[in-house]
């Protein structure tokens, strides 16, 4: 049965959501404090990119079954369902700051008008959907919380949200199970596996995927990193390794870091959770201070192959933490172009979407239409985002471009040999 939904925050998370609900056939409300944003969802328009979004906001605004709002309150009195999906940053020490979802929950708590299910579809730290339980129920106001974790990929979130590995829901009421199977009964005919257990073993699910991910990105990153002291290739080692079914090939590919907006913020509160809980959480914050490190490797790598790195040109291609999106958030692009003008670089930047996005942090550097106009001049380059189109840059014409001959692909796109052939001294990851 369709059921009346509301979603509290448009952000990635939420948006993505309200798109694919209404999707299934659900009547969607998405709510968010920003005129400017929802006039611009309502037209059709959504701030943020990912493949495909725009296509379905279109369809299910069309259909009628998804609107944007900036009334809160009367969203949440017109909804069976509530979904919070607010953002939760890092704190100072690195705890989530909490402050947007409890407010929304106050929201929720001032506007209850008989059941309600709330789903926090927010990354939160374990405990956090029984506070806000506690938190609703103190009047005595019938309401069931649900934990619903996310875990969509960006620049894959619309393939993530309609053919998901897994579906994670904490739920302690048949009353509220029941609701949530309607609400993802579209999955049901794909044979989606639903885990269901406890609120605190959703929270941390999600927290242990992540830092999982991340150390594995961490552990390729190293092991490159001694590849390129011993002279082997990392290529065929992770090769080697992701045919054992026990490690699979995902996440083992090289590079400058992981960034974004969940990986890096994910590590740190399961690190102050451990901390908070009197659990050594080391491995975590070995990641984390490892995957800082490596952000910065290209600088020390560029320093040594330049003597000097005062008033050198830049090229840098790849701005986003990731290809597919214009998320710059803790992206590697950001420490290494900050590293290069505290080292006094001139930086010619390029990405194919996220440069409007990067300008809010580094307004002053040169920003190029395409990627051959930053390669003007330039005494090195770096490629920091595995964009498609850099795949296939033309090593000629990149040389024709150039002032000087150095090439550091921290993403292993280029074909090596063919680099050295043109006259480049390359420099891949762990090659």
């Amino acid at each position: 049965m369709a059921k009346k939904i509301t979603i509290i925050g448009t952000g990635y998370v939420g948006l993505i959501s309200a798109v694919g609900l209404a999707d299934f056939g659900h009547n969607v409300t998405g709510v968010d404090i920003n005129k400017i944003v929802v006039d611009t969802l309502n037209r059709g328009e959504p701030h943020i990119y990912e493949t495909g979004l725009r296509d379905y906001l279109h369809k299910n605004l069309d259909s009628g079954r998804l609107t944007f709002s900036t009334d809160v309150a009367a969203s949440i009195r017109d909804a069976e369902v509530i979904f919070i999906s607010v953002g939760t940053p890092s704190n100072g020490d690195g705890s989530a700051d909490l402050s947007q979802l409890f407010q929304a929950a106050d929201d929720i708590k001032n506007n209850l008008n008989g059941y309600k299910v709330v789903v926090i579809k927010s990354t939160v730290p374990v405990g956090t959907n029984r506070k806000v339980a506690d938190r609703l129920a103190a009047d005595g106001t019938a309401v069931d919380v649900v934990s619903n974790p996310e875990f969509l990929r960006e620049g894959k979130a619309i393939q993530d949200f309609f053919h998901p590995d897994r579906i994670i829901i904490g739920v302690e009421s048949e009353r509220a199970k029941s609701v949530m199977q309607d609400i993802y009964r579209s999955l049901y005919l794909i044979q989606t596996p639903v885990v269901w257990c406890n609120l605190e073993t959703a929270e941390l699910i999600k927290y242990a995927s992540n830092a999982f991910l991340a150390s594995k990105i961490t552990f390729i990153n190293q092991m490159a990193n001694l590849c390129d002291a011993v002279g082997a290739d990392i290529h065929a080692i992770a090769k080697a390794m992701g045919m054992d079914g026990r490690i699979s090939p995902k996440f083992l590919h090289p590079g400058p870091g992981f960034g974004g907006s969940c990986f890096p913020k994910d590590l740190r509160a399961l690190a102050a959770m451990g901390e908070e809980r009197g659990v050594r959480m080391s491995l975590v914050r070995e990641v984390i201070q490892a995957n800082n490190a490596q952000k910065l490797l290209v600088i020390e790598k560029l320093k040594d192959l330049l003597n000097t790195l005062n008033r050198k040109t830049v090229a840098v291609l790849g701005l986003a933490f990731k290809a597919e999106t214009d998320d710059v958030r803790e992206s590697p692009a950001v420490s290494i172009v900050d590293g290069l003008l505290r080292a006094g670089c001139r930086i010619n930047a390029h990405d194919p979407i996220a440069m409007d996005n990067f300008k809010k942090k580094f307004p002053d550097i040169t920003y190029c239409d395409h990627e051959y106009m930053a390669l003007q001049e330039a005494d090195a380059l770096i490629i920091c985002t595995e964009w498609n189109e850099y795949r296939n840059l033309d090593l000629n014409r990149v040389k024709q471009c150039m002032k000087g001959n150095l090439i550091l692909d921290m993403r292993n796109l280029l074909n090596r040999e063919q680099a050295k052939q043109t006259g480049f001294i390359y420099r891949g990851m762990g090659r």
